[in-house]
């Protein structure tokens, strides 16, 4: 079958990215294995460039445009970690970039994506369409879009945080990661299929946003209202067209978890592995702790959750 990335997509993603990225450290934690019933790995993509997976894929877009596009430079619309990704990739490869962010994003995403250098263009996100808004100043400016997941090259170097835990660690049971647009997962099962073809991938959303769990069960992408969760980003109300066509081919299960579950799971990660972990962050080590998403066989019993913060 012919998926829209290839391990050789997220392989030359990875040779871009070094020297550049931060090559995240994997924990682990005995209290987390006696809860979850297995062994995890947790890896950290909180200790990335902006506190998140995000720098990967935004980095590898914008190294491979050419010198006219970086001279127009680049725009994006994200609520946060996407939008400082490309705002830090920008001023490190000598590129203009406008970033369109909601206006209830967080004051400090916000202010942290300025300091940067961007341009930022706030929006209402109950009322206008990001991305309608994206393309039109995309056309106006002559500047290259960027979208946050859905694009080959953002969805090959998002892989690379799971080619490096592969890596690392060896082959997994069970691969949790935290679901938005799908960008992440898409690369992360890509990097699973290739180096540990057992590994279950489990993609975990809001449970206000459950979004790809719905289009997996129509077998057709569905959009929703913006979601009211905690985990803003995962605010998406519909998986890219890309990655669900690597999600329809590549992903075993989507579980859904509470606000609730995610606050719980942030003040644990605090408390036990000393991590700050966003709430977004926190879904897959939170669905990594329910019972009934457990592995049938645990011979080696590894699992590991990916999140936006705690990433694999």
């Amino acid at each position: 079958m012919n998926l829209p990335i290839s391990i050789a997509d997220v392989e030359a993603a990875a040779g871009r990215l070094a020297g550049v990225a931060v090559r995240t450290p994997v924990l682990t934690s005995p209290a987390a294995d006696s809860l979850a019933g297995a062994q995890l790995f947790f890896k950290c993509e909180n200790l990335q460039r902006i506190g998140a997976f995000k720098f990967r894929g935004a980095f590898n877009a914008l190294s491979r445009l050419s010198a006219e596009a970086r001279q127009h430079g680049v725009i994006t619309y994200s609520s946060g970690n996407h939008a400082q990704a490309i705002a830090l990739s920008a001023k490190l490869l000598g590129m203009p970039a406008l970033i369109v962010m909601p206006a209830d994003a967080p004051a400090v995403k916000i202010e942290a994506t300025r300091s940067h250098g961007a341009e930022i263009v706030l929006y209402d996100r109950y009322a206008q369409d990001r991305e309608a808004l994206g393309r039109s100043l995309a056309e106006a400016r002559q500047m290259t879009l960027i979208p946050p997941y859905d694009h080959t090259d953002v969805m090959a170097g998002q892989g690379t945080a799971a080619l490096e835990l592969f890596d690392a660690v060896g082959p997994l049971d069970a691969l949790f990661v935290c679901v938005g647009g799908g960008g992440l997962i898409s690369g992360c099962a890509v990097a699973a299929a290739a180096r540990s073809p057992g590994c279950r991938v489990i993609g975990v959303e809001p449970l206000a946003g459950d979004d790809v769990r719905q289009s997996l069960a129509r077998g057709e992408r569905v959009r929703i209202a913006v979601p009211q969760t905690l985990a803003d980003g995962a605010q998406t109300q519909s998986p890219g067209e890309l990655t669900f066509a690597v999600i329809r081919e590549r992903v075993s299960e989507i579980a859904t978890v509470s606000d609730e579950a995610l606050v719980q799971t942030m003040r644990w990660l605090a408390a036990h592995l000393k991590l700050v972990v966003e709430p977004t962050g926190c879904l897959a080590a939170a669905a990594a702790h329910a019972p009934r998403l457990r592995p049938q066989r645990l011979r080696r019993d590894p699992i590991s959750p990916v999140g936006e913060s705690v990433s694999s």
